[in-house]
C-alpha cells in the first residue's frame, strides 16, 4: 500500500515494528512524512533508524524515546534531517560521542528531549547545546550526572529558551540555579522540582516575567520571602507547583494570588503551613480550575466555601488528608462548584450528607473517596446512583462486599468503572527529607 501524501507516522508502542519494517517506509512516503513516532518501538535499533532517516529528508519531528540506543552512527545520520525541529530521545541510552554527533548535525533543532537518558556527561551536553543556538525547548529531567558545567553552558548558549524542565537533576546548586533566570530572560515555562533552590534563586527568576509555568515542589529551601518576587514580578504566571515546598505559608500564596490573576493550576499539597486565609486570597482568582491541598491539617470547610464562591471554574479538586473539610464544604460544592469533574476526599470528614450533596454536580467523572469514616454503605450506594456522569471512582476494597451487586453492575453499565483499594488507615506524614530520599531511591532504580 503506497501512501505517497502521509506526513504524520504515529507508531508508538507498537512492539512488533521493527528495523525491517522501517525499511518498507523507504518507498512509500519518503518525501512527504514530516512527523514519525517510534515511541517503545524496543524492536527497533539504531540501524533501522538510521537507514530510515536517510529516506525521509523533510522530516521534522522525530520521536525515539525508549526505543534504541544513540550511537555516534546514528547521530551522523541526523545530517540528512537539515529540516529536524523536533528530536525526543527520552529514556534512551546515550553512546559515547552519541551526543556529540547529534549536536554538529542538528543546528536547525528546536526541541531536544533528554529526559531520564543514560550516559549524558557535562561534556557531551555542553557542546551539543553550544552547537543549538536556536533552541527554544530543552529537557534534561533525572540526569543526574551533569553539574552547574552544563547549567553555565545551557545559559550562556540558548538564552532563547522558552522550556526548560530538569527535574530531579540533583547536582545543581543553588548558585548554578540562579544563572537561569539571569541568563534566560524569555522562559515561559520552567521545572526545577526537587532542587537545591533557595530564595536567592527564586529572586532571580523573577527576572523571567514570560514565565506561566513554574514547577518548584519538593524545594526544601524556598520560602515566602523567595515566592513574593515571583508574585512581584511574573503576572502571566497560569501554573505553579510547589507540593511539599515546606517553607512555603499564606504570605507567599496570598502574594502569589494576588499578583497573579490568570492563575489557572496551583498545587500546595503537604504545605503544611498554610491555612484558609492562603484558600481565601486564591477565590480571587477567577480562572482558578485545579486546586491541590492535600496533606494540609490547617484548611476547612470555611476556606473552601470561599474557593467554592469565587472560582467558578474549578474543576479538579484534591484535599485528601484535610482533616477538617467536612460536609458543610461539600454543600457549596454542589452549590457554586458546577464545572467539579474530579476530587479527592480521602481522610476528609464527609458523611453520607456532603457526599449526596456533591452528587448533584452532573459533571462530575471522577471520585477517590477512600478511608471515609463517616460513610456508610447505604450512602455510598445513593450517591453512585444519583452521579449518573461517573465514569472513574476509587473505594476501599472493604466496600464492595457491603453493596448490592446489581446495583454495582448498573453503575457500571452506565460507564463507571471501579477501582478497589486495599490500603491500611494511615494519618500520619513523613517528614519532607525522609520522603525526599525515598522518591529519590525510586527515580533512581
Amino acid at each position: 500500500m503506497k501512501l505517497p501524501n502521509l506526513e504524520v507516522l504515529a507508531l508508538a508502542g507498537c512492539v512488533g515494528i521493527d528495523d525491517d519494517a522501517l525499511g518498507g517506509l523507504e518507498n512509500e512516503c519518503s518525501k512527504s512524512l514530516r512527523v514519525l513516532d517510534l515511541l517503545t518501538c524496543r524492536n527497533v535499533t539504531h540501524t533501522g533508524v538510521s537507514s530510515v532517516v536517510k529516506a525521509v529528508p523533510n522530516l521534522l519531528e522525530l520521536n525515539l524515546s525508549y526505543c534504541c540506543n544513540v550511537t555516534p552512527s546514528l547521530g551522523k545520520c541526523f545530517q540528512m534531517l537539515p529540516r529536524l525541529q523536533t528530536l525526543k530521545l527520552e529514556g534512551c541510552k546515550i553512546m559515547a560521542d552519541g551526543l556529540k554527533y547529534i549536536g554538529i548535525s542538528c543546528v536547525s533543532l528546536r526541541e531536544l528531549s533528554l529526559s531520564k537518558c543514560s550516559g549524558v556527561t557535562d561534556t557531551d551536553l555542553s557542546f551539543v547545546v553550544s552547537r543549538l543556538k536556536n533552541l527554544l525547548k530543552l529537557d534534561i529531567t533525572c540526569n543526574r550526572n551533569i553539574t552547574d558545567v552544563s547549567l553555565a553552558a545551557i545559559t550562556s548558549s540558548c538564552p532563547s529558551l522558552i522550556s526548560l524542565r530538569m527535574e530531579s537533576c540533583s547536582h545543581f546548586s543553588s548558585e548554578g540555579l540562579r544563572l537561569i533566570g539571569k541568563r534566560c530572560c524569555h522562559l515561559e515555562e520552567l521545572d526545577i522540582t526537587d532542587s537545591d533552590l533557595d530564595d536567592e534563586g527564586l529572586k532571580a527568576l523573577s527576572g523571567c516575567s514570560k514565565l506561566s509555568v513554574l514547577k518548584i515542589g519538593i524545594c526544601m529551601r524556598i520560602s515566602d520571602e523567595g515566592l513574593i518576587h515571583i508574585g512581584k514580578s511574573c503576572p502571566e504566571l497560569r501554573d505553579i507547583d510547589l507540593y511539599r515546598s515546606g517553607g512555603i505559608s499564606d504570605e507567599g500564596v496570598t502574594q502569589i494570588a494576588q499578583g497573579c490573576p490568570m492563575l489557572e493550576s496551583i498545587n500546595l499539597s503537604y504545605c503544611t503551613e498554610i491555612t484558609d486565609v492562603s484558600l481565601a486570597s486564591l477565590s480571587k482568582c477567577a480562572k482558578l480550575n485545579t486546586l491541590e491541598i492535600r496533606g494540609c491539617p490547617s484548611v476547612s470547610s470555611a476556606g473552601l466555601s470561599e474557593i467554592a464562591i469565587g472560582c467558578r471554574l474549578l474543576a479538579e479538586l484534591d484535599v485528601k488528608k484535610c482533616f477538617a473539610i467536612n460536609d458543610v464544604g461539600m454543600l457549596f460544592l454542589s452549590q457554586f462548584s458546577h464545572s467539579l469533574r474530579q476530587i479527592n476526599l480521602s481522610y476528609c470528614s464527609v458523611t453520607d450528607i456532603g457526599l449526596l450533596s456533591l452528587s448533584s454536580i452532573c459533571g462530575l467523572q471522577n471520585m477517590t473517596i477512600v478511608h471515609l469514616a463517616g460513610i456508610t454503605p447505604n450512602g455510598l450506594m445513593a450517591a453512585l446512583m444519583v452521579s449518573g456522569g461517573l465514569t472513574r471512582v476509587k473505594l476501599h476494597a472493604a466496600f464492595r462486599s457491603m453493596m448490592p451487586p446489581h446495583m454495582l453492575k448498573v453503575v457500571e453499565a452506565r460507564g463507571c468503572a471501579f477501582q478497589w483499594i486495599d490500603k491500611p488507615f494511615k494519618v500520619e506524614q513523613e517528614r519532607c527529607d525522609i520522603w525526599q530520599q525515598q522518591s529519590r531511591d525510586v527515580l533512581v532504580r
